[in-house]
């Protein structure tokens, strides 16, 4: 089940619903990354954190990692729009 869509949406969410186009690059872009074996492996973990934690499948928080490596639980909104210039990391 996909989450709910927000009902105030940031700067990217808004270009890339106006930009079909933008969005079909991107999301080929998304595709590749997500096959590789990193990234599997990074979403084993935060979904193994959820499982633990009793929220799987509910929706609800993100999970995510600070600079230290301990997970920690935020709005999807925040985590997932947490990029820096140039796609450089600006983690917490």
């Amino acid at each position: 089940m996909a989450p709910k869509r927000s009902a105030n949406p940031g700067k990217s969410a808004r270009y890339y619903a106006k930009n079909p186009k933008a969005r079909a690059k991107k999301n080929a872009a998304q595709r590749k990354r997500n096959k590789t074996s990193a990234n599997k492996k990074y979403r084993a973990e935060l979904n193994a954190a959820r499982r633990a934690d009793g929220n799987y499948g509910k929706g609800g928080k993100d999970y995510s990692h600070t600079k230290s490596g301990k997970l920690v639980r935020e709005s999807s909104k925040k985590n997932r729009g947490r990029q820096g210039a140039d796609g450089k990391s600006t983690k917490k």
